[in-house]
């Protein structure tokens, strides 16, 4: 019992505070918007930390690099192995759509009150400013900025890369981004003493939120969504972290896989997962130049459960307007959009709709539509949290066998 309670204690305090948030999320509904402070001051605490941690964790790891090779090879490898889950992601989300189309027999004018003909801003946008915005910001100061994670990342890796190549003659910033990456984790470590009652509370208020915009027009694409996120969270999880470890990876990545879930179950942030992913992959035996790269950076532009989801849009709004998904033209436009917007998604800080914009821009669709997508990307935040979030674990385990070598695990006493 103590060895259970010993390795288990934090992740049993928070199962019970989710469980019991959702089930006053059933029973009370909107009245649990009385513990809504509660949670927004847990998270308000984390998003506090999300910033320093992911400038001094990242650039210390890359100052700390003696070879520079092996951080352009850490890069290279996030990038193919987000691209290549993300894909997987795109195939399963597809095939299941073909077997069991969410929208069949559904009349488009059930939908048609959803429809929204306010304006946006968002709209003014080109394909090519979204793009500026991606990566760069207009000012210094907005790059300390949780809504500008990916420009932050990029000036983070150049000032460690800076700080790298000049060795002793910048020892001193080196040693000072060390002791900041740790004293951030130790910071982190305070506030996760709160998770338990914070993400119980937000947890709460999220079901209670949540339930009435389940609509029966979009009941079949919530369950379809939660089928896949079963099959992929438990299956290719599973085989992502053979992949990367054998039987060992499997066991070392489920024993440490309970925190960052709950964690992305309850917030419905990958932001806001960052310090508890970073925490947990450690402990996964990942290498900490790979963990303090790849987690950051997959919390921006690795989003599998955003690509399922994407996928799910597209079907719903080819069904709209009368489109069959079973052509190869379609197929590759369905896999192309997701992918892309999958990975826009969690980077460019012009809003929540941002993806949904670009989706309907590359189909050529109309704009007034957006509201029917925006209630679909509300129904599945939670299980693309999931795996947007907790896939960035696994992830980094895959990307260590790539840069580390198959036996990266061997050798680790976990």
């Amino acid at each position: 019992m103590k060895s259970i309670l010993k390795n288990y204690g934090t992740s049993i305090l928070l199962l019970t505070g989710v469980v019991i948030g959702g089930i006053c999320g059933i029973i009370f509904k909107e009245q649990t918007e009385v513990v809504k402070p509660i949670g927004d001051l847990f998270l308000n605490m984390m998003f506090c930390t999300i910033v320093p941690l992911i400038f001094f964790s990242i650039s210390a790891a890359v100052a700390k690099t003696s070879e520079m090779s092996r951080l352009g090879k850490i890069l290279k490898n996030s990038v193919v192995v987000f691209f290549a889950t993300g894909t997987v992601a795109a195939l399963i989300a597809y095939f299941c759509c073909l077997i069991f189309n969410p929208m069949s027999g559904t009349s488009p004018d059930a939908f048609s009150s959803f429809i929204t003909t306010d304006g946006n801003s968002e709209e003014a946008l080109t394909v090519g400013e979204m793009i500026v915005n991606l990566f760069t910001v207009s000012d210094f100061k907005l790059l300390f900025n949780k809504g500008t994670l990916l420009p932050l990342i990029i000036f983070t890796l150049a000032f460690g890369i800076a700080t790298a190549s000049l060795k002793e003659k910048a020892k001193a910033m080196a040693d000072f981004l060390t002791a900041g990456s740790e004293v951030i984790l130790k910071i982190v470590g305070y506030v996760m003493k709160l998770a338990p009652i914070g993400l119980g509370c937000y947890f709460a208020y999220t079901v209670g939120q949540l339930g009435p915009q389940l609509l029966t027009g979009f009941l079949n694409s919530f369950l379809l969504y939660m089928l896949m996120t079963v099959v992929y969270f438990f299956g290719f999880f599973t085989l992502f972290a053979f992949i990367s470890g054998g039987s060992k990876g499997v066991k070392v990545f489920w024993k440490n896989a309970i925190d960052p879930s709950l964690s992305a179950i309850a917030t419905s942030s990958s932001a806001a997962c960052i310090p508890i992913n970073i925490i947990s992959t450690k402990k996964m035996g990942v290498p900490e130049d790979v963990v303090e790269t790849v987690i950051p950076l997959g919390a921006n532009i690795h989003k599998d459960g955003s690509v399922m989801a994407n996928v799910l849009k597209i079907v719903f709004l080819f069904a709209l307007t009368g489109r069959p998904i079973n052509g190869l033209s379609e197929f590759v436009i369905i896999m192309v959009v997701a992918i892309v917007a999958g990975l826009v998604v969690g980077g460019i800080p012009s809003g929540g709709a941002t993806a949904e914009i670009l989706t309907l821009s590359l189909l050529g669709l109309d704009m007034n539509l957006l509201g029917l997508v925006m209630i679909i990307s509300t129904i599945v935040d939670i299980p693309a949290t999931l795996l947007n979030s907790t896939g960035n674990t696994v992830t980094a385990m895959v990307v260590a066998r790539f840069t580390e070598g198959k036996d990266w695990l061997k050798s680790k006493v976990l």
